[in-house]
């Protein structure tokens, strides 16, 4: 009888604990959308995504720069950390001794929990002085901001994948001996290809990291509320456009930064779902 209450009640910590993180994400939503999407309303949905000025000053509010910001930003992060982050995880998990695993590893984690305004200052002394060595340019742009959010989604990607890795029943890799296959081509052509579901998630997880930093991106992007024209421009996220001006924001203003939140929750939204079609798709061809 004891057991039995007991499972009950634990049951009921678990329903009440499922609850609040499903209410904790409805609330979120109805504030974003219930003062964003009247915003995006009262300026025009077609101008709001579509036009190139912003400025508060003439109740201008017109989001794509930053829409285009945020794409060239979280592409170039994608390009740098992931192929970076899933060879790091397969040498840990299938190259790397223990003794050097054992180096690397808590470095590694140590990556994940390092502020975001201490990688924000490391973008501003070390890899904008380098960008104004190599190009000319004043350092601050989208090929800095990108470098940095590289950076910053290693630790993510390099961990779930590591796991996924090392979750793939051995009997992939030694049948992949046994029939003759080199250690390198049992890694990359039969482990790999099993932990590709873990894999997916990792990136996953690092491209909401690299969508929704902001304080490291404003440090070393340039802000400027301007289509960038190049990698080495300054641009601004949406993330940053809403931080930077949030603070004393009001009336449409204010309306106009939440909607661009709506737009920024919508966009992870579309790449999630993607990605769950993609996954999807690939297991059913497996």
């Amino acid at each position: 009888m004891d057991n039995s209450l007991k499972e009950k009640g634990m049951r009921l910590v678990f329903l009440l604990a499922a609850c609040a993180s499903i209410i904790a994400v409805a609330l979120i939503c109805i504030f974003i959308f219930g003062n964003g999407v009247p915003a995006i309303h009262e300026i025009g949905f077609v101008r709001f995504l579509t036009g190139v000025n912003w400025e508060p000053s003439k109740d201008v509010y017109e989001i794509l720069p930053m829409i285009i910001g945020s794409i060239y930003v979280t592409a170039g992060a994608i390009i740098i950390g992931v192929p970076v982050g899933i060879l790091c995880a397969t040498f840990m998990a299938r190259f790397c001794n223990d003794r050097l695993h054992r180096l690397l590893k808590p470095a590694i984690d140590l990556l994940a929990g390092i502020p975001s305004i201490v990688y924000g200052f490391f973008g501003l002394t070390v890899i904008v002085p380098l960008i104004q060595q190599m190009f000319g340019t004043n350092g601050k742009g989208i090929l800095t901001a990108s470098l940095m959010l590289g950076m910053m989604i290693l630790p993510t990607i390099i961990a779930v994948s590591e796991s996924s890795i090392r979750a793939v029943p051995e009997s992939y890799y030694e049948g992949s001996l046994a029939l003759g296959a080199t250690h390198e081509r049992s890694v990359f052509c039969a482990v790999l290809p099993a932990a590709k579901s873990g894999i997916v998630a990792a990136v996953i997880l690092g491209i909401g990291r690299a969508i929704g930093e902001t304080l490291a991106v404003s440090m070393v992007i340039g802000n400027q509320a301007l289509v960038p024209n190049s990698i080495l421009a300054g641009a601004r996220t949406m993330t940053t456009n809403i931080v930077l001006e949030m603070g004393y924001a009001t009336g449409l203003h204010r309306r106009a930064l939440i909607a661009t939140a709506v737009v920024l929750f919508t966009f992870i939204l579309i790449i999630n779902l993607l990605f769950a079609i993609a996954k999807e798709r690939s297991e059913k061809n497996d």
